[in-house]
């Protein structure tokens, strides 16, 4: 087994992009955990992908995989445990329709020498890499004619959550797919920027690489809007990044998405409880009072994840999952 793995969750069949990342795992030596779901292929067959049906997935020796809803993107927490169980240090994650570029194969490095944004709120870090009027999915909208804060000095910071960026079809919201420029590709930067404490951006689960004291705040949940679940994660991720001195660093495009088939209004329709919450959630996570340490990770979440069901945009639910969540780390440790 290696020290790092690639986890991604598709009902697809082979395609030309996860053939592209079974050949490069092969040759770099890293673990592919594709997690299929209802719809996938009964026949699915990749050489270099360790593919796991729904079938293989109730075999697991998690409780979360008893717990996890069908047809949902949250059952990549399975390939996240899996990843953990199998001994990697280091988890990247990606999606069925980005394309890997040669700079995707680059051993990762944790720390890093970035622009470190501290204590300026949300700060849009798309626009540090591109002179066009983009945005992240789940930004608020309420910020986006934010003057930009300056560039900070670049200094050394201890980055266990990065976040690339992805060329061609960037990650952005359905506002921007139905006004904004795309095809769009980002502008190399010689040096990457980085969120810290109190600075807030979104990142997502297209092209993100995870080491293993931030392997808690992998979880995604289930019981909320689709387009919300990988979002949301990111403001708890961030937001406890914060209580343990670390920064969510923001990279150079080392994948190009060739976007799956989407319907915008209803990708609209998804994203609505987020443009309309998000700003009130990033000030009610950031009201909380959290406690710094890895220790307390697992209770930092509960208390973010409860903020989102107080508000009535996660449901109850999720409450079971999270505990199922915290109950497979603490076994795998």
């Amino acid at each position: 087994m290696s020290d790092t793995a690639l986890v991604i969750t598709s009902i697809a069949a082979p395609n030309a992009v996860l053939r592209a990342f079974a050949e490069g795992c092969s040759a770099h030596a890293i673990d592919f955990i594709l997690i299929g779901d209802k719809p996938s292929p009964a026949d699915f067959d990749l050489s270099g992908c360790d593919f796991w049906s729904l079938g293989r997935q109730r075999e697991m020796p998690f409780a979360l995989a008893r717990l996890l809803p069908e047809r949902h993107y949250g059952r990549k927490n399975l390939g996240y445990l899996q990843a953990i169980k199998q001994g990697a240090q280091v988890i990247l994650e990606s999606d069925d329709d980005n394309f890997p570029r040669a700079e995707f194969w680059d051993a990762r490095q944790r720390r890093h020498g970035t622009g470190s944004f501290q204590g300026t709120g949300w700060v849009n870090l798309y626009r540090y890499f591109s002179d066009q009027a983009i945005w992240p999915r789940g930004f608020p909208l309420e910020h986006l004619q934010d003057a930009l804060p300056a560039l900070p000095m670049s200094s050394g910071k201890d980055c266990p959550i990065q976040q690339g960026l992805a060329d061609e079809n960037p990650d952005v919201d359905a506002i921007y797919r139905l006004v904004g420029r795309l095809p769009l590709d980002f502008e190399a930067r010689q040096e990457p920027v980085s969120l810290g404490a109190g600075a807030l951006c979104p990142f997502n689960s297209q092209n993100t690489t995870w080491f293993r004291e931030a392997f808690p705040l992998l979880y995604l949940p289930s019981y909320c809007s689709f387009r919300m679940t990988d979002i949301w994660r990111s403001y708890v991720a961030v937001r406890i990044c914060w209580e343990n001195g670390w920064d969510v660093l923001f990279h150079n495009a080392t994948v190009w998405q060739e976007r799956n088939a989407h319907d915008l209004m209803k990708d609209f329709a998804d994203e609505l409880i987020g443009y309309q919450h998000n700003k009130a959630i990033a000030a009610r996570l950031c009201s909380l009072e959290l406690k710094p340490g890895p220790e307390h990770i697992g209770a930092n979440m509960k208390a973010c994840y409860a903020e989102f069901m107080a508000m009535g945009l996660i449901g109850q639910e999720e409450s079971t999952l999270l505990d199922a969540w915290l109950a497979d780390l603490s076994a795998l440790a």
